[in-house]
């Protein structure tokens, strides 16, 4: 009975929950109700963990099971089945999404107890943890995108929660530097991410008109027609390729559509925590890991060589996109936006792990456990962080951190929580965020893209870097303040969360080993389940030398990073500014690093100032032209045919018999004309 529950009603009963919990919400009545709106949203997500719970011993069972209810016919191709997916991943994925949603809004709770607008946050955050969970479950494009465009506006709505533009809530600086409003910072999310929501869209459709479906399971098990029929035309599969890859991109927040989320540090600290750690980025790595194994078909078992641009594209973007980033955090100043270069990097690593996975048999069970390990792994260190994040601000009510100035006596256990997450984000041994790094370091190896792998190296080092950074200019500044009443340890329900996620990631890197192997066992067979071929049985564990290697190297390169770190903001032996302001070089790196590449700059220029350049213009020629004949042309054309219309209308009977007999005389001609 249990069993036939978990497959049959859980996956649907996930997903439904919050939503039911956002209606909810709404009918609660007022404000005054704003701890009734947390705990009623908070009850439905922890019901939502728990239908996922119920769908794991089904999950690792590494077989997939297409759940379906119903169906929508079309004029082309085969119905629109309005089903779930449970497989290993959408399992693994929807518990992730749950537990540390859960745990957020706990810590919501109290976090947001003294805001407005508790009804529109309550709501949109439940909309938010419902959207992420329907497309982790859904087994098709179009329920996928329901899912997919609510998630994408429940962020520009909660990233722009204050968007009355209050001084207190901008971003950016400090001065002279610019700040950008929360309103401004919401907009310039949902833009990206639709530009990459409409690319992907052009894939979808493209795949559709070649395959005949938008089911997943369909698509894997037809591969080989409709991969045929599009590699028929070349270039045509790479280019849908790239579309498809528009929408992964933007939402994970990956070069080239990258920009968007460090301006999303503008909401609520529990929202940055939900979109970097449970939401949102990992949705772009989710579609990913879900469409891996329908290209992976198509280039290793069918040989059509073009799909191999989806793991290419995928690799090298998340390199690039893992050192850009990691290299924007060492100066930043700003600790939300800190951790927001941390995600791009982080899940850069996710991506890089997910497409060496498919660029060498040899590298595809290492690489994809990689990529799915640090999806899980970052989920609990980074909401650590931002939780730990919105306890740093609330002692201090600054958002900088070298105006932190705290010691480990004001807050010790959000001291303690954070030092442990930030030795999993740096990857040190034994935490998990030293496992699922090297995993996917290892299969760069494995699969022979050494220069991938050498970013990848460099980023560790980077990411010690800057980890070690922030700590030191958070608890370790020379210039501590005497602990002050504003100072003192937070509430219990802020710390209960923060500390069941740091424990967390020490907990898994413990038997990380060992958690690694048991997915790769799962996922092994769980590929060989769905492709029915024994491609997959070359994609072994790595070879010893490979291992000891990845090791060897990895801690060496977070010493590397780690002890200038540690020399310059905790033991304070040295003083990196004098060390830049001593170097031209550093400081032209500095500056570059601080305009985050000039990326952001030049799609300002490009995008934003041409738009606004061009609009007096635009307006003058474009827009007037269209208002005069809509807005006026319109109604001057209507009233003179009505002018015109009531000249006719006399009142007498016999003209009016007179108008009706040339009427049905005309139309009488036409239908035989029409006949004839």
């Amino acid at each position: 009975m249990l069993e036939e529950f978990s497959m049959n009603y859980a996956p649907w009963l996930c997903w439904i929950f919050p939503f039911i919990g956002a209606l909810a919400v709404l009918l609660t009545g007022g404000e005054e109700n704003a701890k009734l709106k947390g705990v009623l949203a908070s009850s439905f997500t922890l019901l939502a963990w728990i239908m996922a719970l119920l769908m794991l011993p089904i999950g690792l069972r590494g077989k997939l099971y297409d759940i379906n209810l119903a169906w929508i016919s079309l004029p082309y191709g085969e119905p629109v089945k309005v089903g779930v997916l449970l497989d290993p991943l959408s399992a693994i994925i929807a518990n992730v999404v749950t537990f540390v949603s859960f745990l957020v809004f706990v810590y919501s709770i109290k976090y947001m107890e003294h805001e407005s607008e508790q009804t529109r946050y309550w709501g949109l955050m439940s909309l938010f943890v419902g959207g992420m969970l329907l497309l982790v479950l859904a087994d098709n494009f179009i329920l996928f995108l329901i899912g997919w465009k609510i998630v994408g506006f429940c962020s520009y709505a909660l990233i722009g929660h204050y968007y009355s533009d209050e001084r207190k809530y901008w971003i950016g600086g400090p001065p002279p530097y610019p700040f950008q409003k929360p309103s401004i910072c919401g907009l310039k999310a949902l833009l990206i991410t639709t530009f990459g929501d409409v690319s992907m869209l052009a894939g979808i459709l493209t795949i559709y008109i070649y395959a005949g479906t938008f089911n997943f399971v369909t698509l894997l098990s037809t591969t080989s027609r409709w991969m045929a029929k599009m590699a028929a035309s070349p270039g045509l599969l790479t280019l849908t390729i790239l579309l498809l890859l528009g929408g992964p991109i933007a939402k994970s927040a990956q070069f080239p559509l990258h920009t968007w989320l460090p301006e999303a540090m503008a909401g609520p600290t529990p929202v940055s925590a939900l979109i970097h750690a449970a939401t949102m980025v990992k949705a772009g790595v989710f579609i990913v890991a879900r469409l891996f194994p329908i290209f992976y078909s198509g280039f290793w078992i069918n040989g059509f060589r073009e799909a191999y641009s989806f793991f290419l594209a995928i690799a090298v973007l998340g390199a690039v996109t893992a050192f850009l980033t990691a290299a924007e955090a060492m100066v930043a100043l700003e600790l939300k936006k800190i951790l927001a270069y941390s995600t791009m990097s982080q899940i850069g690593y996710m991506m890089l792990g997910l497409g060496v996975a498919g660029m060498s048999a040899g590298a595809t069970l290492i690489g994809y456990v990689g990529g799915i390990f640090h999806l899980l792994s970052h989920a609990l260190f980074k909401a650590a962080l931002f939780l730990a994040a919105g306890v740093i601000m609330h002692a201090t009510g600054s958002i900088y951190i070298h105006e932190k100035a705290l010691s480990r006596k004001d807050l010790p256990f959000t001291w303690l929580f954070m030092w442990l997450a930030t030795l999993a984000l740096a990857g040190v041994p034994p935490f998990s965020g030293f496992w699922s790094k090297d995993e996917i370091l290892l299969a760069c190896l494995d699969s022979g893209q050494y220069g991938l792998f050498l970013i990848g190296l460099l980023t560790a080092g980077v990411t010690a870097f800057y980890s070690i950074r922030v700590m030191g200019y958070v608890f370790h500044s020379k210039s501590i303040d005497a602990e002050s009443e504003e100072s003192r340890e937070e509430a219990l329900l802020l710390l209960i969360p923060l500390g069941t996620l740091s424990s967390l990631t020490l907990g898994i890197g413990s038997v990380g080993y060992s958690l690694s192997e048991s997915l790769q066992e799962l996922f092994k067979s769980y590929f060989l389940e769905i492709f029915k071929s024994p491609v997959i049985n070359v994609a072994n564990t790595s070879a010893q030398y490979s291992s000891v290697l990845t090791l060897l190297t990895s801690i060496a390169i977070i010493l590397i990073g780690g002890i200038p770190a540690y020399s310059f903001y905790i033991a304070h032996k040295a003083s990196a500014w004098k060390l830049v302001g001593r170097s031209i070089f550093l400081k032209a790196a500095h500056k570059l690093l601080w305009n985050r590449w000039y990326i952001d700059r030049f799609y300002e220029l490009a995008f934003v100032r041409t738009f606004h350049i061009a609009r007096p213009w635009t307006q003058e020629k474009v827009e007037n032209i269209v208002d005069q004949l809509l807005n006026v042309g319109c109604p001057r054309l209507f009233a003179s045919a009505c002018s015109a219309l009531r000249r006719l209308q006399t009142g007498v009977l016999s003209i009016n018999m007179l108008y009706v007999l040339i009427f049905l005389t005309f139309t009488l001609l036409m239908i035989i004309l029409v006949v004839i």
